[in-house]
């Protein structure tokens, strides 16, 4: 069966935003996918980009990354967490101008209220990794607000959100 991606939102951040937040998500849809061109803020040093789902904040967060960088690889877990980290890094303000890590996060049966909701992640830093995560929220809940925001600094001048809604066809 087909499917068809449906823009729902876009965000291009015009100056530094502590966060970018997609609310009133309609129930309309088979799935979500959240494109993310990012970069944070943060001088020195990559950041980490955190995810939560209706202002959640409690531990109910849980992944799994696999990443390599052509000569490595490692592999880390984490439970009870109060955010899903969709990707192990984004560029810092310190990469050259114009770089931005492109993070794709497909949020599975958002809209079911008796599972739990999971969301598979890959992102490409050019010039360090490749990240790959499966995350899981533990709430039955809808999902009808998505905050993406930058583990210790603001999220960069220029980063770019844009979610989509996939309906079978």
């Amino acid at each position: 069966m087909p499917t068809t991606y449906e823009p729902i939102a876009t965000t291009t951040l015009g100056s530094a935003a502590a966060d970018v937040t997609f609310s009133s998500i309609s129930g309309a849809y088979t799935d979500l996918v959240l494109i993310v061109s990012g970069r944070s803020a943060r001088a020195a040093t990559d950041d980490s980009l955190y995810i939560q789902f209706n202002s959640d904040t409690a531990s109910n967060y849980s992944y799994t990354e696999l990443k390599g960088n052509g000569s490595t690889a490692s592999s880390a877990r984490a439970s009870s967490q109060t955010f899903l980290r969709p990707a192990a890094n984004i560029d810092a303000a310190s990469q050259p101008a114009g770089t931005f890590t492109p993070v794709i996060i497909s949020i599975n049966n958002y809209s079911n209220t008796t599972t739990y909701k999971t969301a598979l992640s890959r992102n490409n830093m050019a010039a360090a990794e490749v990240t790959a995560v499966v995350g899981l929220w533990r709430s039955t809940s809808a999902i009808t607000t998505i905050k993406v925001y930058a583990a210790s600094a603001n999220l960069a001048t220029g980063s770019t959100f844009t979610l989509y809604g996939i309906k079978a066809a």
